[in-house]
């Protein structure tokens, strides 16, 4: 047991150093946030499995809040509305799930963020070459190698680690940080 509780501390804190790495690339992704809310747009958020919980967290973090009270922040996860993932999913397959929704509920504004750790789901792939051809710009945060979401994307946040876990927790620190990024800004 011990060993388990090490072995995922210490994976942990070597993964901490691909964040660090990635501050340019934080601060750019802040700033298309910013830039999104500041033009009425929406942060239109997917993922699959832990992704998809990772997809709502960020989600409400806007819409709720992060670390103030203050206004809402438009914000959505096309991860959240079963019947809608299991109508699209029965009448067109999974992977249509999400790129019927961005087709539904995108505007010329919003701003696409797909979460994946391999960078190969292919609802994901789907729904960012929507995004691209309605003009959107799109962001990712991804795992391993980025797969082929890496070169669809207009930025990506990428944790070069094979582990899945810390892969994730990675996403919702950078993903944190971005939220008080952007409440820090509309706060001023």
């Amino acid at each position: 047991m011990d060993k388990i509780i090490n072995n995922s501390i210490d994976r942990h804190l070597e993964s901490l150093g691909s964040v660090k790495a990635n501050l340019k690339v934080i601060k750019e992704i802040s700033g298309l946030f910013i830039s999104a809310l500041k033009a009425n747009g929406k942060i239109i958020f997917m993922g699959n499995g832990g992704s998809a919980a990772d997809s709502e967290h960020l989600a409400a973090e806007l819409v709720g809040r992060f670390k103030k009270n203050r206004k809402a922040y438009a914000a959505i996860s096309l991860s959240s509305n079963i019947c809608v993932i299991t109508a699209i999913g029965n009448d067109y397959g999974f992977e249509e799930i999400f790129s019927r929704q961005v087709e539904a509920i995108a505007g010329k504004n919003d701003l696409i963020v797909a979460i994946s750790t391999s960078g190969e789901s292919q609802n994901v792939i789907k729904a960012v070459t929507k995004a691209k051809e309605l003009g959107l710009k799109t962001i990712g945060f991804f795992g391993k190698n980025g797969g082929k979401l890496k070169n669809l994307v207009d930025i990506f946040l990428l944790i070069p680690t094979e582990d899945t876990p810390r892969i994730q927790e990675m996403h919702i620190l950078a993903g944190h940080i971005i939220c008080e990024i952007v409440e820090e800004e509309f706060s001023r």
